[in-house]
């Protein structure tokens, strides 16, 4: 993992189409924007989580279901 630091209105690059910005600290809160082309998905983790737990179970949903069509 590579740590960094920033300041308010500093930013990373991550390669040459990535780009995060530091717009406000509040707190322990802090304010990122991300500047990312559309073709890359940017979620927060606990959303990213859900939605792998709900691709495998649809996965799985799928499976059964080709199963029961194989049966009748």
């Amino acid at each position: 993992m590579l740590v960094l630091s920033r300041k308010k209105d500093e930013s990373i690059m991550i390669g040459d189409q990535i780009e995060i910005k530091i717009l406000g600290i509040e707190g322990e809160q802090i304010k990122i924007g991300i500047v990312a082309p559309k073709t890359v998905k940017v979620h927060r983790s606990e959303v990213f989580e859900a939605i792998q737990v709900q691709n495998k179970e649809a996965l799985a949903s799928s499976s059964n279901f080709l199963e029961q069509l194989k049966r009748k």
